[in-house]
């Protein structure tokens, strides 16, 4: 009798052992926003900007999108150059997370850069990042062409 039932209490534990691994990916927070569809990335006030004055913030918007086989967060930037030269600019973002995506825009110089009075803009997935960012740091700086 007792054999039975360390034998049943066994099965139980590897049964329940089994569930938690193929529902894993359950856990998993979906998109609160149909992929693909833009929508602010954080609140004003948990958005900290470090912006030079030859730059002017021109969008700056989140999207879910497939990448790498996921719905991924996206976000798009378009800096305007608001000074009398062409200029190219760094982009860095900072999440609370501890991830950090960037680059340069434009991305290569072989068109020019960015015109004074022009936009520029680009988008960035963040890799692994299937939820809203609760808080950013977005710098943006000067970069030698």
């Amino acid at each position: 009798m007792k054999a039975s039932k360390g034998i049943v209490t066994c099965l139980v534990v590897i049964l329940a052992l089994a569930g938690l691994v193929l529902t894993g990916c359950a856990g998993q927070k979906a998109p609160a926003v149909p992929p693909g569809t833009p929508f602010d990335c954080v609140a004003d006030g948990d958005l900290e900007k470090s912006i030079v004055p030859e730059a002017e913030l021109a969008e700056f918007s989140c999207m879910f999108k497939k990448w790498e086989g996921a719905d991924t967060l996206h976000f798009t930037v378009g800096v305007k150059n608001v000074s009398d030269q062409p200029q190219r600019f760094r982009v860095n973002i900072f999440l609370d997370n501890g991830k950090a995506v960037g680059g340069l825009i434009p991305r290569k110089t072989k068109k020019g850069l960015v015109e004074p009075g022009q936009v520029g803009s680009f988008v960035y997935p963040v890799a692994g990042m299937p939820e809203k960012p609760k808080s950013i740091m977005l710098k943006i700086s000067t970069s030698s062409p």
